[in-house]
């Protein structure tokens, strides 16, 4: 009886099991969804802020969720020491503050201190104000680098980046007489307040000259930006050449992470080189290593042989590449087969609007064509003699008419200000070819 009872409630449990377990899921994970979903539709900046802050120590994570800010509409600033909390936080705007516990050779304690003392006594009016104010054993020299560095100090006055690191005639950087500064008005403040025969209160000690030091180069500037909170921020070095991206890559680096789903295909990949390591076989053929990086991932080629010796000064650190290259397998002498990119074609970004562009179409509808339009297309293709045919597809939308009109004597130059004039048009198409 006790066996068959036992059998009974076993099997009752397992039938019971088959949905209840399963219902009880699904209703907690539909609650929280329905929780998450309405903190962002309601509190989108918060939202967010909130989700970065969670995964502040995952780079890629970051990177996404960034994406995903810029999607929504949010602003996601860098850090700022007037503003920055310690993890990722919404500023009285609604844009999101990068944290300050975020940069790299801060340390959260330095952090700490720079936010404490800024909420007891104010906004930091310069950089002066800050050396004076914070606790300059705990703020060091590599605190208020790694701050300069990654543009905490940029609302500090007009002070570049770059010059916090130049040096005087002594070879003395600026943020060391910063701090030597620092050192010397606290002193002197301390020993004012405790004299008891001071008539004044007042503390004049001279203010470190500003190095003459010209502004860090962009890709300087954006590289600091990344070594020290992980991504670039406030630009990419990439953005230059956003409008090449677009027109003639097939594919990012993060599709590359599985290459057996593109076995046999042709890849137009774009990317900056971030590393290139050459070194040799065992039988002293040469072949490299090398790390490029694009917005979404970075990618490990590796060139063997004759390819390297053909590509390899173009792998040089900082270089924007366009690459063509085919997908294929690579068999191993074990029998397993791998897959590569065999590398076809290795292009300077800079140079691919000059070399790859021989048409620039512009379909415009008739009733947006004038005068003003006229000219001013007219103006453009003036300003220098440039690679690229110009043709004008004119389309009558009533009709669906379509009618090609090219100029015989003049090619355009593709120069910024000409892209920017056509993505402001939004009535104009624009393609190359």
């Amino acid at each position: 009886i006790l066996q068959k009872t036992a059998e009974k409630v076993w099997k009752d449990w397992e039938a019971f099991a088959e949905y209840a377990f399963n219902k009880s899921h699904s209703t907690c994970y539909a609650l929280v969804s329905y929780q998450t979903g309405w903190l962002k539709a309601h509190y989108p900046a918060e939202f967010m802020a909130a989700v970065l802050s969670r995964n502040i120590s995952d780079i890629k994570k970051i990177t996404q969720f960034m994406h995903e800010c810029k999607r929504m509409g949010l602003s996601v600033l860098g850090p700022d020491v007037n503003e920055s909390h310690i993890k990722f936080a919404v500023n009285s705007d609604g844009n999101i503050r990068f944290g300050l516990g975020a940069i790299k050779g801060l340390g959260e304690s330095a952090a700490s201190r720079i936010i404490i003392e800024m909420e007891k006594n104010g906004p930091y009016t310069d950089v002066y104000s800050l050396v004076e104010r914070v606790d300059l054993q705990a703020v060091n020299k590599k605190s208020l680098e790694a701050l300069a560095g990654s543009g905490a100090f940029d609302s500090l006055g007009n002070i570049k980046r770059g010059q916090y690191y130049g040096q005087d005639a002594r070879g003395i950087s600026f943020i060391e007489q910063l701090i030597r500064y620092g050192h010397r008005f606290q002193h002197d403040k301390s020993n004012s307040q405790q004299s008891l025969f001071s008539e004044s209160s007042n503390i004049e000690i001279s203010r470190p000259v500003i190095t003459i030091e010209e502004e860090w180069p962009k890709l300087v500037k954006l590289d600091k930006e990344k070594e020290l909170i992980g991504i670039y921020l406030s630009a990419h070095p990439l953005d230059t050449y956003k409008l090449e991206i677009e027109h003639f890559c097939n594919h990012s680096l993060a599709d590359l992470d599985n290459l057996s789903l593109l076995n046999g295909q042709e890849v137009m990949i774009a990317g900056l080189v971030k590393s290139h390591k050459p070194a040799y076989t065992k039988n002293n053929k040469p072949y490299g290593a090398i790390i490029i990086e694009d917005y979404t991932d970075s990618f490990r080629l590796m060139l063997f042989n004759k390819d390297y010796i053909s590509f390899q000064n173009y792998f040089t650190p900082g270089y924007a590449l366009l690459i063509r290259a085919l997908v294929q397998p690579r068999p191993y002498n074990n029998g397993s087969i791998d897959y590569e990119i065999k590398i076809r074609e290795v292009r300077m970004l800079a140079d691919v609007r000059e070399d790859m562009v021989k048409n620039l179409i512009l379909t415009v509808p008739l009733k947006s064509i004038d005068e003003q339009m006229i000219n001013e297309i007219d103006k453009y293709a003036d300003q220098k003699q440039g690679s690229a045919r110009l043709k004008i597809m004119i389309h009558d939308k009533e009709e669906n008419i379509y009618i090609e009109m090219f100029s015989r004597t003049k090619k355009v130059n593709l120069s910024d200000d000409l892209i920017k004039y056509l993505q402001e048009k939004p009535e104009i198409d624009f393609k190359f070819n």
